[in-house]
């Protein structure tokens, strides 16, 4: 057990349940859950509502945490560090970085964010990247998430880095997601990353229409005109 709340933000990831039960027996204690909250930018922020640390674990509704990940070991963030994000391997497409991975975020930051697309990129103070893997990102649950992540990831990547990525670390990444061949529902994250690029190609200059990578509705819509309502339970 760490000295750190944690929480689990799921919005209708279909493992949440296991993968939060999962979670509270690796990091110890209780892992509160906000879930099914509309906008992701007012999840996150709600998500310093629930805690009763200065700092705390917070993990998207699809991972997996490492059942070896050394929660006792892990350091406090230093002063001027907002987060700290460890790797997830990714199942479809053999990269392994920070998407989708374990954080230590400090809560007074994420109260006082800012505005990207990608949310929490807009925390003030300097994101720290760890070398080390926390676990396993299972966006991959359904057609549709496994779609939508490639979407989002290869639309922010195309549109640049809102973390000070290199273009060519960035293509990098894109090429491996369209190349996506690996696990369940990869052909539909290779489809996603090929449509979140003519996504950024027509809406990277628009703010408000590149804003619809946050809202849901908005992402299950699109897929369903792109895919179809057969592609919708695989």
């Amino acid at each position: 057990m760490t000295g750190f709340d944690a929480v689990l933000l799921s919005y209708d990831e279909p493992l949440a349940d296991s993968l939060h039960t999962r979670l509270a027996r690796v990091l110890g204690g209780t892992v509160k859950r906000l879930h099914g909250v509309r906008g992701m930018r007012r999840a996150y922020r709600l998500t310093a509502e629930l805690v009763d640390t200065d700092q705390f674990f917070l993990a998207d509704g699809d991972f997996a945490i490492d059942p070896a990940f050394p929660t006792a070991k892990v350091e406090p963030l230093e002063d001027g560090v907002s987060m700290r994000v460890w790797q997830a391997v990714n199942p479809v497409n053999g990269l392994t970085y920070g998407y989708g991975g374990l954080k230590l975020i400090r809560t007074s930051a994420l109260r006082e964010m800012g505005h990207a697309v990608d949310v929490l990129a807009a925390l003030p103070g300097r994101v720290e990247f760890s070398q080390h893997t926390a676990g396993t990102t299972l966006f991959n649950q359904t057609p549709f998430h496994a779609w939508k992540a490639g979407f989002r990831e290869c639309a922010m990547l195309a549109r640049g880095s809102e973390y000070g990525m290199t273009d060519a670390s960035a293509q990098e990444r894109i090429d491996a997601w369209t190349a996506s061949k690996d696990g369940d529902f990869a052909d539909y994250a290779a489809a996603g990353a090929r449509d979140g690029l003519e996504f950024a190609r027509t809406a990277a200059r628009d703010p408000k229409r590149f804003e619809a990578l946050n809202d849901p509705p908005w992402l299950h819509r699109h897929f369903i005109t792109l895919h179809g309502e057969q592609a919708v339970a695989g």
